[in-house]
């Protein structure tokens, strides 16, 4: 299913980065199941599910009953030395989503990134996908008072871009991230890299990768066009 109609065309775009661009969210996973254990806590992945397209922050907050006695900062601690674990598993990039970007590029489309990582995570990350230069900013999670599902960091993109919510189209992969396009007013197309359709039955479109997505039109692209030349597009 396509875009509603009767809608204004988009004209610029606001990216997650964790799931939406890269595949991270499995060694995130991995290490917030560590840090969980490590405080006698066996996590189901419904619980693990929540910690997902959010500030570690924010659900910190949320959970604070897993963290009697800690603040943020020795949970983080914990986080970070988990993360160093080279048995982890690794970070993936999206090949489709980089074509896409891509896309959009050559289009003269302007876009930014919301993240709820921190600002290091996040510049690296673009860097190393080959299109840091492609963006025109980043909203990270120390530049928003209240995370995802609020859509503050989302608001604070379409400002950035200099564009009405309205001619905004948010890119998610998660339920926190959906409800936070919604909320900003924006259009929202759901990539099911970590959560199955049904998970993201808020977004107005859902599809597997973002070369599946037309643009503008924001409906299904014929599943037999290769990304490589969607890539090439202007």
């Amino acid at each position: 299913m396509g875009v509603r109609t009767g809608r204004p065309e988009p004209r610029a775009a606001l990216f997650d980065l964790d799931g939406t661009l890269v595949n991270s969210e499995p060694r995130s996973v991995a290490v917030w199941a560590r840090v969980l254990r490590a405080r006698g806590v066996e996590p189901d992945e419904a619980l693990l599910r929540r910690f997902m397209g959010r500030r570690g922050k924010d659900v910190i907050a949320e959970f604070s009953h897993l963290f009697p006695g800690e603040t943020p900062q020795d949970v983080f601690a914990d986080v970070w030395r988990y993360g160093q674990d080279p048995d982890l598993p690794p970070v993936q990039h999206l090949p489709e989503s980089v074509a896409f970007l891509h896309h959009l590029h050559a289009r003269g489309v302007p876009f930014a990134l919301v993240t709820s990582a921190g600002r290091r995570w996040a510049e690296s990350a673009l860097e190393q996908m080959g299109v840091r230069g492609m963006f025109r900013g980043l909203i990270t999670a120390d530049d928003v008072t209240v995370g995802k599902p609020h859509p503050e960091g989302y608001l604070g993109g379409a400002e950035l871009l200099g564009h009405r919510p309205e001619h905004v189209v948010v890119f998610e992969d998660t339920p926190a991230g959906v409800a936070a396009g919604r909320s900003a007013g924006m259009r929202v197309v759901g990539v099911t890299t970590t959560h199955p359709p049904q998970a993201l039955s808020q977004a107005d479109l859902v599809v597997d990768h973002l070369t599946q997505v037309a643009w503008p039109q924001l409906v299904l692209r014929d599943s037999g066009q290769d990304r490589s030349a969607l890539a090439g597009q202007g």
